[in-house]
This record gives C-alpha cells, structure tokens and sequence, in this order.
C-alpha cells in the first residue's frame, strides 16, 4: 500500500493556490478541469518531494504525496468538515482489502464495482478512499451488484 494524497475542498481557488503556493511554498504539478462534472482539480507537493521522485512533468508517479485542492465550480457552504475530502491509498488488490475491512465490521460505503475504487469511513469518520493499482480488476461478486452505503 502507498499514500497517494489528501483532498482538500476550496472555495476560493486563487486565494487558496496564494495560499499553498505562494505562502506554503508548494508546487503545481497537475491540473483537471472537468466541466461535466464543474469542478477543478489541483495537485501541489512540496518543491522537495517532486525533486526526490524525479517528477518532470505528466502522469504523477507513485510515491508523490500530494495535496489535491477540490475546486467545486457551484458556491457550496463547507460545514461540519466537509471541506477535508479523504486520504487515498493505491492497493494491491481492492478487493482484497475489501474483504478484510468487511471482515473487521467496516461498512464499505462505496463498493469497487468498477475493480478500481472503493470508499470507506475510519472509526473517526474519516472518508479513505481506496484504489487498485495497476489495471481495473475484473468484476466479481459480491462487489458488482452491492449498493452505496451512506456518504463518503
């Protein structure tokens, strides 16, 4: 397993990159917009930790820690912590850790119907969300017809 990144939501994007670019010191290395969906997103990591991955530019390698800033286009109120997203980890197998998360008593509100991306909440309510590395898996039962459960 490795830590991929934590997921901030902001509401004013140029105050923010000031912020974490200008103030923290962090660098911009990839940017989506999406306007289906109306949002941005903005990874930034430390001037350091590009340098000691080798990171040049394009796909963001695996080992990058990141912040990703979650600029939703519509104005939205950010209460009750919903401003901080979710951790990331890539697994091995998403199934896999499914299974013994399920096996621990942890509710998978987001199934990896897709073999690829799973949510879960830790015993603090924190949303993790979980991805498959390498190629989707196949899809399999009993993730493929399983249902959301809650938020995440």
């Amino acid at each position: 397993m490795r830590y991929l990144h934590t997921m901030v939501r902001v509401a004013d994007l140029e105050a923010s990159l000031r912020f974490y670019c200008d103030g923290l010191g962090l660098t911009e290395i990839s940017r989506y917009d999406s306007e289906k969906g109306r949002f941005t997103l903005i990874f930034l990591a430390t001037p350091e930790d590009v340098a000691a991955a080798g990171y040049t530019g394009g796909k963001i390698p695996e080992g990058l820690p990141c912040v990703e800033l979650t600029h939703n286009w519509d104005p939205e109120d950010y209460q009750g912590g919903r401003n901080f997203g979710h951790l990331a980890y890539r697994m091995d197998n998403v199934y896999e850790c499914c299974l013994r998360l399920m096996d621990m008593g942890v509710t998978i509100n987001r199934p990896p119907r897709d073999g690829h991306m799973a949510f879960v909440r830790s015993p603090d309510g924190i949303s993790i969300e979980l991805l498959q590395r390498g190629d989707n898996l196949p899809s399999q039962e009993p993730w493929a017809s399983m249902e959301n459960t809650g938020s995440w």
